[in-house]
């Protein structure tokens, strides 16, 4: 990944295996082509921001575990962004890799969501998977050229959760 987000995703294939400390031929026995290499850095990508749920949420409150958690999705969203033209390609590779996302994110951000919700510290109407996509939207959006924006956006976003929120 972090030759991918300095390179691209047509980083050369020294410089990945050099930067994951194996040689070629070790790189190319695990992942025989590109796209299968692009698959499994998404995978991990995935994996670590819907694990990173469960160690927020036993860390913190409720809503801060929901807010650290919206900014690891936005900085995962950020770091797609590179690997968004290869995931679109078309390539057979990546077809499996939107159901991945969906198994995996969904009912991270939901059992956040449902624990704001039941400690009233966000309103009860919440869609996770509206709140995806609008946090995917902000991060990708145009307008976010500058260093800081999208989370800044994000934070507004789910500053806003709590508008209409029960009180204790």
């Amino acid at each position: 990944m972090a030759v991918f987000a300095t390179s691209g995703v047509d980083a050369p294939v020294r410089e990945i295996a050099e930067k994951a400390g194996v040689g070629i031929g070790t790189l190319y026995r695990h992942f025989p082509q590109r796209s299968d290499l692009i698959a499994a850095v998404f995978r991990r990508e995935i994996d670590g921001c819907a694990d990173a749920a469960s160690v927020l949420s036993a860390g913190h409150e409720p809503f801060d575990a929901l807010a650290a958690w919206m900014q690891r999705y936005a900085a995962f969203i950020a770091a797609k962004r590179g690997l968004a033209k290869a995931l679109h390609s078309g390539d057979p590779a990546f077809d499996s890799l939107p159901g991945y996302f969906d198994q995996r994110l969904r009912p991270a951000l939901r059992t956040l969501l449902d624990a704001a919700i039941a400690a009233s510290e966000i309103r009860g109407d919440v869609d996770a998977d509206e709140l995806l996509g609008a946090v995917a939207s902000l991060c990708m959006s145009a307008h976010n050229a500058g260093s800081g924006r999208a989370e800044r956006m994000v934070a507004l976003l789910v500053d806003g959760l709590r508008y209409g929120a029960k009180s204790s």
